[in-house]
């Protein structure tokens, strides 16, 4: 990575950009600790060195935001079960078990470690066999529609301010000129944010007693390890490998660059997986590319990667600002559904654009048998909870989209038929 590349120049241009991908992760981002009773600060100081790590490793060429898994919420709960409080609810954090389930979690990233290794040994090419655009284009589409409920429920909270949110990124987008039209996103948070205090949706109350300036960094939330956290967290890597591809081949479609093949998905894993590790380790989530990011990519059309690294900076001194904390998280959930609404649905578009793009045949059966098997299963396991089941007295679970990716790349590899060429596709 050339010096002079590590970050654009501090233009408003660009820190504006690079807020705006700091907007579009933040709500899920912050979601995982709030489920699971981590630190929030933590996980956005993870969020950024995160992304920054995983840039490192990948020579910084790919334009992608790391933030928190959700992938992983199953394992949590089971190994640090929130404690319940006086009314019987299920709200205070398991303090005591949680630093085990982040030693589960750095173990996880280390599973990734692992399989980058045998992905450089035995080459990308076979490697890819296994996923192909009829595999990887439905787990795309499937990411953006898993997402959307989550969109649905937070825009009925209040229609109003999500239909203003949705209108303000619409107009800017479609009529917006220059930088109107390439940071409709933070206008849409900005503006909507403003007229949801005018409207009384807005209490500054937490705001007002936040500290300005606090450390992210506790001690005692520090990993700590125990073989059955382990080998209770450790298995749902392998599940979250194959969002980890979709999220890449989303990535790839949207910019126009096969980053599968360079930097290379041996690179993409490695730096996802150290990032998971050092994000459990300090005492936050798992790590994953975030779809929400490249929806933002797909919207802008601005895809160079030191916006993103820009982005993971502002992650990283915000997680030393207790009052942003409180600040975002006083952001009506509408407004960020209405925003959602948007860009959930790139998502999905960008899988639609890379079936079209790679002249997937639906005449062939295999082809709408692998396609329909993908979609039903993300969707249907999604919406029931996914899959959980014992092995060896260990409780594993697998979400719709993990059960999705794994149907479709058996399928793709037992039916007749796969003539996917990856060296031919990338020339």
């Amino acid at each position: 990575m050339e010096k002079q590349k590590i970050l654009p120049k501090f233009t408003g241009k660009n820190i504006l950009l690079g807020f705006q991908h700091v907007f579009a992760m933040f709500g899920a981002t912050v979601l995982v600790p709030l489920i699971t009773g981590l630190n929030i600060s933590t996980t956005l100081l993870a969020a950024g060195v995160g992304t920054l790590l995983f840039h490192f490793v990948t020579k910084g060429k790919v334009p992608a935001f790391l933030g928190s898994s959700f992938a992983f919420l199953g394992g949590f709960a089971i190994v640090a079960p929130k404690l319940l409080d006086a009314e019987g609810n299920a709200t205070i954090p398991n303090t005591e078990m949680l630093p085990y389930a982040c030693g589960g979690v750095v173990a996880a990233g280390l599973l990734y470690v692992i399989v980058a290794g045998l992905i450089k040994t035995f080459g990308i090419v076979k490697i890819m066999k296994f996923f192909p655009p009829i595999v990887t284009g439905p787990i795309i589409i499937s990411i953006g529609l898993i997402l959307a409920p989550s969109a649905i429920t937070n825009a009925s909270s209040n229609w109003f301010l999500a239909i203003v949110a949705l209108s303000i990124i619409i107009v800017c987008n479609i009529w917006g000129k220059g930088m109107i039209k390439i940071i409709p996103i933070l206008l849409s948070v900005v503006i909507t944010y403003i007229v949801a205090c005018f409207t009384g949706d807005v209490s500054l109350s937490a705001v007002a007693s936040a500290k300005i300036i606090g450390s992210p960094i506790i001690p005692s939330s520090f990993a700590k390890f125990d073989i059955s956290a382990i080998i209770t967290i450790m298995p749902i890597a392998l599940a979250a490998m194959m969002e980890h591809i979709g999220d890449i081949s989303a990535i790839s479609a949207t910019t126009g660059n096969n980053y599968i093949e360079d930097p290379g998905l041996h690179r993409t894993l490695l730096g996802d997986g150290l990032a998971t590790s050092f994000a459990g380790f300090i005492g936050g989530p798992a790590n994953t590319t975030y779809g929400e990011n490249t929806g933002v990519l797909a919207l802008t059309k601005v895809y160079d990667p030191a916006i993103v690294r820009l982005a993971a900076f502002i992650a990283i001194i915000l997680s030393f600002v207790p009052k942003f904390d409180a600040i975002v998280n006083s952001i009506p959930p509408a407004i960020i559904g209405g925003i959602s609404l948007i860009l959930y649905g790139m998502i999905s578009a960008v899988g639609v654009r890379n079936i079209v793009e790679n002249q997937i045949d639906f005449t062939q059966s295999r082809n709408l048998i692998i396609a329909a098997v993908i979609l039903v299963s993300a969707l249907g396991f999604s919406s029931t909870g996914g899959i959980t089941f014992a092995v060896a007295g260990t409780t594993v679970s697998l979400s719709g989209l993990a059960i999705a990716a794994i149907l479709g790349i058996t399928l793709n590899a037992i039916l007749p038929g796969n003539d996917y060429d990856f060296e031919r596709k990338v020339d």
